[in-house]
């Protein structure tokens, strides 16, 4: 097993390298940490496929960031993964963003065969309209979390405001909704009936 001192030395060499933009050291540098970048990435990744891909992309990101690299904030290592988690994240939030604005025509979904209450039509409701009668600040929390695809933290450091001010927001929104569609005024409302 390598000393401490060697495996130190060896990194420090393979940093100069990969400053001097030397293409066999990122070479190396797959070979000694590809491995363990992999593991990481596929902990966060759904499938083999994704965490690969996931980690083509932290590769070329590392090569085209280096010169950003900073030895003295830390190892090499640990500046990679990071560079390979936030990678993943990023894969994950953009397979969230581009799946939320998919929906199910209400034919095709499972429950398509049972009978819908005879006062509920389904074309009558606009959510958007709707969200007319919400607060502004209800309003821009919902439509950020239902339309745009963002988590109550994204929304909350998006706006600049607490965690728990964005969840109130969003509870009462809610709330809000649901009173008036339990009333049916806000059917009869957006449908103008």
């Amino acid at each position: 097993m390598p000393s401490s001192t060697t495996v130190l030395e060896a990194e420090t060499h393979l940093v100069l390298r990969l400053y001097a933009r030397d293409e066999a050291a990122m070479t190396t540098f797959y070979d000694r940490y590809g491995v363990s970048l992999y593991r990481a990435i596929r902990l966060l990744m759904p499938t083999d496929q994704a965490a690969e891909d996931v980690l083509q992309e932290s590769l070329v990101k590392i090569w085209l960031a280096f010169a950003h690299y900073n030895a003295e904030r830390g190892r090499l290592y640990t500046w990679a993964v990071n560079i390979c988690r936030h990678q993943a994240l990023d894969h994950l939030r953009g397979a969230r963003v581009r799946g939320a604005g998919r929906t199910v025509s209400l034919l095709d979904a499972p429950s398509a065969g049972q009978q819908l209450a005879p006062a509920f039509v389904p074309e009558h409701v606009d959510v958007r309209t709707s969200l007319q009668w919400l607060r502004p600040a209800y309003r821009l929390v919902v439509h950020l979390q239902y339309f745009d695809g963002f988590t109550q933290a994204e929304i909350a450091k998006r706006l600049n405001l607490p965690l728990g001010t964005v969840r109130t927001h969003s509870r009462q929104a809610l709330r809000q909704l649901a009173r008036l569609y339990s009333s049916g005024s806000a059917v009869s409302m957006v449908s103008g009936r």
